[in-house]
C-alpha cells in the first residue's frame, strides 16, 4: 500500500468540535496574532490545522495550528466568513508522538516558551521515552535536554545521568578542611 500523507484527505470541521492540546508550548506575541489575522482575512486559511480524532469524545484535538484556531474563536468576521468551519488535517498517533509532532511542527517555525518546553520533555519522560528519543523525535540536542530537564527540576528526570565527581559531600569537606589545617600548622 502507498503511503498517502494526511493533506490531501483535508476535512472541515465546526470549530466547537475542536479542542487545543494541553501541551503546546508555542505562543505568539500580540503583533504576530494581528499578522496571522491579517494574513487569514486577506488569503483566508491556506493551511490546515492539524488534529488527532478522539473519537470516544468526538472532538478533534489540535496537534498543530493553535493559533490559527484562535482567530476562528477571537474574529466574528473570520468566524462568520468560513461558516464557523476550519480546514483539518486528521493523524492517528499516540500521546507521546502527537507531542513530538507538535514540538516539530513548531520548532520548524519559531520559537517556544521555555517553561512550557521543560514540561514537555518531563511529560515525556514520565511516558517512558528516552533521552535519545526525545532528542531524535524533538530536534534537539543532548545539551539543550539536560537544560530543559534542569529546569524542572525534578530529580526524577536525572535518574539515567551519570555525573561526575565534582563535589564531595559537606562532612567530608569538613574533615579534608581540618586535616589541611592541621598540616599548615608549625
Amino acid at each position: 500500500m502507498e503511503y498517502k500523507s494526511p493533506v490531501y484527505n483535508i476535512i472541515s470541521v465546526p470549530v466547537e468540535k475542536i479542542r487545543p492540546n494541553t501541551y503546546n508550548p508555542n505562543s505568539v506575541a500580540p503583533p504576530e496574532m494581528r499578522l496571522l489575522y491579517d494574513s487569514i482575512k486577506s488569503d483566508g486559511y491556506t493551511m490546515p490545522i492539524v488534529c488527532y480524532y478522539a473519537k470516544k469524545e468526538d472532538i478533534y484535538v489540535i496537534v498543530d495550528g493553535f493559533h490559527r484556531y484562535r482567530v476562528m474563536l477571537d474574529y466574528p468576521d473570520i468566524y462568520e466568513r468560513e461558516g464557523g468551519k476550519l480546514p483539518v488535517s486528521v493523524i492517528d498517533k499516540t500521546i507521546d508522538n502527537r507531542m513530538a509532532s507538535t514540538i516539530r511542527h513548531n520548532r520548524a517555525r519559531g520559537s517556544h516558551n521555555v517553561e512550557l518546553m521543560s514540561n514537555i520533555v518531563k511529560e515525556l519522560h514520565e511516558l517512558g521515552r528516552s533521552d535519545v528519543w526525545i532528542a531524535r523525535h524533538l530536534g534537539m540536542d543532548m545539551d539543550e535536554i539536560l537544560r530543559l530537564k534542569q529546569i524542572t527540576g525534578l530529580a526524577a528526570l536525572f535518574r539515567d545521568v551519570q555525573f561526575g565527581q565534582a563535589w564531595k559531600p559537606q562532612e567530608e569537606e569538613k574533615k579534608q578542611d581540618a586535616s589541611d589545617q592541621q598540616s599548615d600548622t608549625p
